[in-house]
């Protein structure tokens, strides 16, 4: 099989690359003790969880079975069968859930974590992950995979679309933080590249050091970029400072806020996993930024300037994602019924209305609030073993769902379609 580079050519080591990363990265969990590698996604060190490589000769192994089965659609086991007629959500925001929707060969096309999927104009979707055979996948709308490219992006982390009106674009934040390609760790500073829909490189943003933003020293992994409508970008630097740093349509620094450091703590942010801009309110539009350690988003003028927060008790959620008058974000990690805190495995997806009101948590509990206040969120139990950590969330012209994971064994988005 083989699996496509930036230039269209030929990778055909994939399976093999695979096999040598896990081997690698087993031997130095065993050298450097159980717990090395536990902490990345939950402090944003890196992406590559250690179950997921531990368990990696699991899933090329049942992933092979999967394979066969898409060749067989009419047989279906009374397990799958039970899936295929789950649905989640509450009140006008239910779902029924397709974890079969995508098509993807795991030899051609192998898959560790599914980090960001966004549409373009035509209904094609394309996802982000950081497998470094391949970076981006492009999926039509019946989950056929119909392009693939990259593997220049091994933390490959945040995927923004912007419509330009001749063009749409695409920017990609690498965090940085990554196994190389002989399976050893490198936890170097990330970068945020535009590209175009086909992989051709725009330009690279440099290291907020090199203008003189930064102190030597200080970390940089960005995880996410929003666009506002008149080009400027913002960068959020999730997994380092903890900055939203803010440059024109052609690269130029503006200004940077936020950090861990503020005379003001309503400026303070907490993991800014995810940024958007908010265009509910035409009028006045404002910037949407991730505080996952918080629990909450925090909005912003898109100078700066602090507005309000949005707790989300229990649910830390990924970034946001606006469509029409709704704000849905993936959640990543969530508290459980039991008191147990930022527990892993525990994801679903959270829907708010145009007042930041919860109104649908899709794999989640309804949301109940209590004088005003939204009470604590818990995953479905229904879900826990198909549901594992909601990374990002798409939704297309229909307003279908698909949920991205990390740290999902492998596995593909889910399909979540509207009823």
């Amino acid at each position: 099989m083989t699996t496509r580079g930036p230039a269209g050519k030929g990778f055909r080591n994939a399976p093999r690359l695979a096999t040598l990363l896990r081997r690698n990265l087993s031997r130095q969990r065993a050298e450097k003790g159980a717990g090395a590698y536990q902490k990345y996604e939950e402090e944003g060190l890196a992406l590559w969880p250690t179950d997921q490589i531990m368990q990696r000769r699991d899933f090329l192994r049942t992933s092979t079975l999967a394979a066969s089965a898409l060749a067989m659609p009419n047989i279906l086991t009374g397990k799958s069968a039970a899936r295929e007629a789950l649905i989640v959500g509450q009140g006008d925001y239910r779902y029924r859930v397709r974890p079969d929707w995508a098509k993807v060969s795991p030899r051609q096309y192998p898959l560790l974590n599914c980090h960001e999927m966004v549409t373009d104009r035509s209904g094609k979707l394309y996802l982000l992950g950081d497998h470094p055979a391949n970076n981006v996948l492009v999926f039509d709308r019946s989950g056929k995979v119909i392009d693939s490219w990259g593997y220049r992006y091994p933390a490959g982390h945040g995927l923004t679309i912007f419509d330009e009106g001749d063009e749409e674009t695409l920017f990609i934040c690498d965090t940085g933080s990554h196994a190389d390609r002989q399976g050893r760790w490198r936890n170097q500073p990330g970068s945020v590249t535009k590209t175009r829909l086909n992989g051709e490189v725009i330009f690279q943003l440099g290291h907020p050091q090199t203008i003189g933003v930064y102190a030597p020293g200080m970390a940089y992994h960005p995880t996410e970029t929003a666009v506002a409508p008149n080009g400027d970008i913002y960068v959020a630097d999730g997994y380092g400072s903890n900055y939203i740093v803010r440059y024109d349509a052609d690269g130029r620094y503006i200004q940077h806020f936020g950090g861990q450091d503020n005379a003001d703590t309503r400026y303070n942010l907490h993991q800014a996993h995810g940024v958007a801009i908010d265009l509910r309110q035409p009028e006045a539009p404002r910037l949407v930024v991730t505080s996952r350690n918080d629990q909450a988003f925090k909005f912003f003028t898109l100078e700066g300037k602090f507005i309000e927060q949005v707790t989300l008790p229990g649910a830390y959620v990924c970034r946001p994602v606006l469509h029409g008058d709704n704000l849905l974000a993936g959640v990543c990690f969530a508290n459980t019924v039991t008191g147990e805190v930022r527990q892993k495995h525990n994801g679903y997806i959270t829907i708010l209305d145009k007042d930041n009101q919860v109104v649908s948590n899709a794999g989640g509990t309804a949301p109940v609030y209590q004088d005003g206040k939204l009470q604590p969120m818990y995953q479905d139990p229904a879900v826990h073993h198909l549901f594992h950590h909601g990374h990002d969330v798409c939704v297309d012209a229909d307003e279908n769902l698909y949920l991205c994971q990390w740290d999902a064994q492998g596995s593909p988005p889910i399909l979540l379609e509207r009823v």
